[in-house]
């Protein structure tokens, strides 16, 4: 230390005073101020060493403090993230969707018809003329679960009973889907489109004439490109199944192409049905109203066939959509299969139709079905809503092998008024040809009926 000491107080020294130093030994007095110079600089140092130290321990804790508070920050977020509050979109209700793939929305629909049916004269009939009724008074839910599973609910309450619809659940994978439950077993377009969106108040006659229904049932629909198959096995509608001796069964398959040439939206498609009756249904009817729901009255009805044992049933159809232009067909025949040697007859059912939007808007599509109108000018935003008008031909013959239920020939036009999605305004007219019908107008079974009707509806 004292070697160090010296050699610093005499280069301090020659640094000092470096012409004494050259030329003489410095003194006593100046060696010692020189070394107290050196002893204080010697304690500032230590002092600042010290000091530094303290700022670099600090500096440290102040890291590790930060990097900790990172790390919670991190992990707070990531818990936000996976707990994120649940989205909530309109569309006619609200549908509540999370990001762990749960969902549900609330459904409903209210159709409410009044019109007028003319007959001859000679036909006396309390349920012709003026009547109204809610058509369809539906609610229900649907919604998605977390692994590609789903449900949807739904009865109808018009009339003040209340039909169970919709009740099934699915399964999607992919294009898959497997559904279990009671749903339309794939009959054909006419059907499988909603009431919310057909193009006329009723749908084909056949629709109604052939019993077509949602059924208890197992299906799988698989989806590629712009093809679509569909099968299942199914028993019969659930309130038919409240009877124990129900064991009816039976097959449906559809497949479709839905090909898109530029912006035109064509459709194609074939089913087929097979349905065992068995033991309990031991005949069948076949019959329709006047293309309106509000009268009970059938121009055409084959009566009860007896010792029926089976039906079979295939259909065609095929559509195409092109702007604000539409175009459908469908036909379909179904033979009821009787015991022995008894006559199987085949009745025919089949329509076509077209339809022009007058605004600047078109018919929805998706999944092989008609959907809704997305109004491009909805009122309230400053425009006049979607105005549509339709015709079609609608053909129904229940008259084979012996049995005369009458023919019906439809000539039917109709207007649409949707000023907003969900909301629409239906008026239809329908002349309605009849040959050989089960109801006689001065002993006649041939004439004509003329029907009217209105519909305000809405859907969510």
């Amino acid at each position: 230390m004292l070697k160090t000491i010296g050699l610093l107080a005499g280069t301090a020294a020659m640094a000092l005073y470096p012409t004494a130093a050259m030329a003489a030994p410095i003194s006593k007095e100046q060696a010692a101020a020189l070394l107290s110079k050196l002893e204080s600089l010697e304690r500032e140092v230590a002092d600042l060493k010290a000091q530094l130290g303290t700022v670099r321990q600090d500096q440290q804790l102040s890291t590790s403090a930060i990097a900790a508070t990172d790390a919670k920050i991190a992990a707070t977020e990531e818990k936000l993230a996976q707990q994120q509050p649940a989205r909530i979109a309109f569309k006619g209700a609200p549908e509540i969707k999370a990001e762990d793939g749960w969902s549900f929305k609330p459904r409903g629909r209210i159709l409410i018809d009044a019109g007028t049916v003319n007959a001859p004269d000679s036909i006396v009939d309390a349920g012709l003329g003026f009547a109204s009724e809610a058509r369809r008074v539906r609610l229900g839910a649907s919604g998605t679960i977390p692994g590609g599973f789903g449900y949807k609910l739904e009865a109808d309450f018009a009339g003040n009973d209340v039909e169970l619809t919709d009740a099934f659940f699915t399964y999607e994978h992919g294009g898959l889907t497997l559904t279990a439950g009671q749903h339309n077993n794939f009959q054909g377009l006419e059907e499988l489109s909603s009431s919310n969106d057909t193009s006329f108040i009723e749908r084909a006659g056949y629709t109604d004439a052939f019993g077509f229904e949602r059924r208890v049932g197992l299906s799988a629909q698989y989806g590629l490109s712009d093809l679509l198959f569909q099968a299942g096995l199914f028993t019969s509608n659930s309130d038919d199944l409240n009877n124990d001796e129900n064991n009816a069964v039976g097959f449906d398959i559809r497949a479709v192409a839905m090909p898109k040439f530029g912006a035109v939206q064509t459709h194609f498609g074939a089913s087929y049905h097979y349905r065992d009756l068995g033991d309990a249904i031991a005949s069948r009817r076949y019959r329709q109203r006047p293309a309106v729901h509000f009268t009970d009255t059938r121009f055409i009805d084959t009566g009860s066939i007896g010792n029926a044992e089976s039906e079979t049933s295939y259909g065609l159809e095929a559509a195409l959509i092109a702007g604000r232009f539409h175009a459908a067909a469908e036909t379909h025949w179904l033979k009821l299969n009787r015991t022995g040697a008894l006559a199987d007859p085949t009745f025919f059912g089949g329509s076509v139709e077209a339809g022009l939007f007058l605004t600047d808007d078109t018919r929805g599509y998706k999944g092989g079905i008609f959907k809704g109108v997305k109004v491009s000018n909805p009122v309230g935003a400053g425009g006049i809503g979607a105005w549509q008008i339709n015709v079609r031909y609608d053909r129904l013959d229940l008259n084979d092998a012996g049995f005369t239920g009458g023919s019906q020939n439809g000539y039917q036009a109709s207007l649409i008024w949707t000023p907003v999605d969900y909301v629409r305004f239906l008026l239809s007219y329908s002349k309605l040809d009849y040959g050989n019908a089960a109801i006689l107008a001065a002993g006649s079974g041939d004439y004509d009926v003329d029907t009217v009707a209105g519909r305000f509806q809405i859907s969510f």
